[in-house]
């Protein structure tokens, strides 16, 4: 199967709703092994387990992902890891890494305020709730139309002690 009959097949497989997450898990096993590159195989099936609600496993193939090049291989999906994994390690305790991860993020039109976001979420976990919320209006003040300039101020003086 050519690269553009995999996306397809990938795209058609996150679609459908009548799946278990079990079995978007087999199949995109069986995806994942054709895929066009490892990096982007280990990316979709660190997905699935993700979105099955196996953060051990999803790390697992989300490292492989990395490891294997993901960043040069496929720069969207890269971008979107980034956000999936530091959630992942938020879920399964490791909050230092998340927020890490998360701040050297890179901006990227496929994950917009998103990695901003999970960001806040991670350091919320992390006791740390100024800083959570100051990140969070941070990523929303773009997006007024107005007020800015107090938005801004308002958050900055969140972890001004």
């Amino acid at each position: 199967m050519n690269s553009e009959e995999w996306e397809q097949r990938v795209t058609a497989l996150w679609a459908d709703d009548t799946l278990d997450d079990q079995q978007r898990i087999d199949r995109m096993k069986i995806l994942a092994r054709n895929a066009p590159h490892p990096a982007i195989g280990a990316f979709e099936l660190g997905g699935a387990f993700d979105s099955g609600g196996d953060e051990a496993e999803a790390d697992v193939h989300y490292t492989a992902a990395t490891m294997a090049g993901l960043d040069t291989v496929d720069p969207d999906r890269a971008a979107q890891m980034v956000v999936q994994h530091a959630s992942t390690l938020r879920n399964i305790g490791r909050i230092n890494e998340a927020i890490a991860m998360l701040r050297d993020a890179p901006d990227h039109p496929t994950t917009g305020a998103a990695p901003k976001v999970f960001l806040a979420l991670a350091l919320h976990s992390a006791g740390r709730p100024d800083e959570a919320l100051r990140v969070a209006i941070e990523a929303v003040e773009p997006t007024l139309p107005r007020y800015n300039r107090s938005v801004s101020a308002y958050a900055k003086a969140l972890t001004e002690h």
